[in-house]
């Protein structure tokens, strides 16, 4: 979907949660980690680094923001300043926001919002944990054991 703005038009085309994003030679970026679920073996707890990549496509002047909500949507855990980022006609723009010192103090799924010019645009889940006891099936490879 096109979000139309006083500026232009943009498309949010893909959110990726991982442990970091790297900008390599040639203007490639390197994604470390791709997950969605964190295990935490207690609470609180403190994670100390992930990242949000978000990738968008179209034009014009825009303004993004990330919040992130609690299970249930009861509580806005923490909200990023707002980010600009100009995007030339048919041009795409690599958005990583990361998250340092995150402290969780209850397990389920949490909501991470994406917000462009004020509308929110995409809704990620961010399933925090405890880890499976011995008898149960390990964490899967797109899981991220802190």
């Amino acid at each position: 979907m096109n979000t139309p703005t006083s500026t232009g038009h943009v498309h949010l085309s893909y959110s990726l949660l991982c442990d970091d994003v790297r900008l390599e030679a040639g203007n490639k970026l390197s994604i470390m980690g791709i997950f969605q679920d964190i295990y935490l073996p207690s609470l609180p707890s403190t994670v100390l680094r992930f990242a949000l990549l978000n990738h968008w496509v179209g034009q014009g002047s825009h303004e993004t923001r990330i919040q992130l909500l609690s299970p249930g949507r009861g509580k806005t855990l923490m909200r990023t300043s707002p980010s600009r980022f100009s995007l030339d006609p048919r041009s795409f723009a690599d958005n990583v926001t990361l998250f340092n010192n995150l402290g969780f103090s209850e397990y389920g799924t949490h909501i991470l919002q994406v917000y462009l010019d004020g509308f929110m645009v995409k809704e990620l889940p961010l399933n925090v944990l405890k880890p499976p006891t011995s008898s149960q099936n390990p964490p899967t490879p797109n899981s991220r054991v802190n």
